[in-house]
């Protein structure tokens, strides 16, 4: 594929609509579906307080049972990848989704830490390959040009999520809390779990599998995205590894395994103790005022998740931003520390949104590197391998943090908290270090960019 030829597809008034009609019938269903993954994913947070008073549940076996949700997940990762390429995205995303939302429901149950910790790992195992199979559906459906974009509106729905879920969460509790023989907790998890199996049963209906089975673009909207589609999976079938067990063998493949798996640290070991950190902050009990106050920094994140996903359109774009912004989350988590240890409420959340902003903008251009070349079977591997041993991240995160505070005695938290930190900032120099791994397929990509950003897309 040449640049030259490339760019003239690029600058096509047809392909352009093609990709905006794509954005506004997928992109909707593709965001619902992730806002209710990682509400109930995370929502376990606002759990805390009540399974532990009601359940018995510590906070050692809290930790393990918000963490083995990962091992599950990443256990049957690639498994769930490779299926979801055997039989389309319309059926395997919507079973994901049903499933993990009984899953879910079934949380109002727990009596104790074992039941707890095997639905966190059930959680896990039917929850796998949502992640990743829509960075593959994504990958398969739009352009380098506006991927990163698109990346960018996905990741959108982990602030909307936890925007809008955060006083979801609080007022089903409160709510909850007053109904006789019944706690609050329950009915947060009885709704949410539900609201998953709706949007798995709506994604059945709305999505489809490729361009090539789209019937509401018209037949020169479908070539021209085709086409487009066609000549970036050459470049990588021609400059990435080719086939399950060479992607599982391929460097760059493992590099960012690592950059994921650091990135998740700071993402889980801050999300799923936010309402807590808070609560501790402010001096209020977990419930509507506290997740009010949650959903600030989820409220910002989704402007810097949106608007700075639209910059990263380059390699040396991405590597950039994204290097500075692995800095400022280690620098930001540093400050809520802080803060927390200093009694500045104010600041203390400040630090938090700054913090959240900053890695939820990253994630995106994290992503953009491996899907540039990945395809076929390599990609429902490689990516299912990034995302699967990635995210162990959050696994080791709860337990990084309780033992950090426990090995330093520290009676505010704020040692767990400065470990987060620490890996951010490893990540922001494997991050920088992406310039020795950049390939024939990025020069080409890039050469598309910055010839159509002069007419613009």
């Amino acid at each position: 594929m040449s640049a030259v030829s490339s760019n003239v597809l690029l600058e096509s008034p047809v392909l352009k609509l093609a990709i905006r009609k794509a954005v506004r019938r997928l992109m909707p269903v593709i965001l619902m579906l992730y806002v209710i993954a990682f509400l109930d994913r995370t929502n376990v947070g606002f759990a805390q307080a009540g399974l532990g008073t009601d359940r018995g549940v510590s906070a050692g076996a809290f930790a393990l049972g918000a963490g083995i949700f990962f091992i599950g997940y990443a256990i049957f990762e690639i498994p769930s990848n490779l299926m979801l390429r055997r039989v389309g995205a319309k059926i395997w995303l919507a079973r994901i989704a049903i499933t993990w939302g009984i899953v879910a429901a079934c949380f109002m149950f727990v009596r104790g830490s074992e039941s707890f910790i095997v639905l966190r790992f059930l959680l896990g195992v039917t929850e796998a390959g949502l992640f990743p199979g829509i960075i593959m559906f994504l990958a398969a459906w739009f352009p380098n040009k506006v991927r990163v974009e698109m990346f960018a509106i996905f990741y959108l729905a982990q602030p909307v999520s936890q925007m809008l879920g955060a006083p979801l969460s609080g007022f089903l509790i409160s709510v909850g809390d007053k109904m006789p023989g019944f706690a609050g907790w329950q009915l947060m998890f009885l709704v949410e779990g539900v609201l998953a199996i709706a949007a798995g049963i709506i994604s059945f209906f709305f999505l489809i599998n490729s361009p090539q089975d789209a019937k509401f673009l018209n037949p020169a909207e479908k070539a021209a995205l085709l086409e487009v589609m066609a000549n970036e999976d050459t470049v990588r079938v021609e400059t990435g590894p080719s086939g399950v067990w060479a992607a599982m063998r391929n460097g760059r493949v493992w590099y960012f395994t690592i950059v994921y798996f650091c990135l998740q640290i700071a993402v889980y070991g801050v999300t799923f103790y936010l309402p807590q950190q808070v609560s501790e902050l402010t001096g209020k009990k977990v419930g509507l005022t506290v997740g009010l106050l949650v959903a600030i920094p989820w409220f910002f994140g989704i402007f810097s998740t949106y608007f700075l996903g639209r910059v990263a359109n380059t390699t040396t774009r991405r590597r950039n931003l994204g290097v500075w912004l692995y800095v400022s989350t280690g620098v930001w988590i540093f400050g809520s520390a802080w803060a927390g240890t200093n009694h500045q409420p104010a600041l203390g959340i400040i630090f938090v949104t700054l913090a959240v902003s900053s890695f939820l903008a990253v994630g995106p251009i994290t992503w953009s590197y491996p899907t540039a070349f990945l395809t076929g079977a390599a990609a429902a591997a490689g990516i299912g391998l990034i995302n699967s041993l990635g995210n162990l991240g959050g696994f080791v995160a709860p337990i990084l943090r309780t033992q950090v505070n426990s090995i330093a005695h520290s009676a505010t938290g704020s040692a767990g908290i400065y470990a987060l930190g620490v890996l951010s900032f490893l990540a922001a120099l494997l991050m920088y270090g992406t310039k020795r791994l950049t390939t024939r397929a990025d020069d080409l990509l890039d050469a598309e960019v910055l010839a159509v950003d002069e007419v613009g897309l």
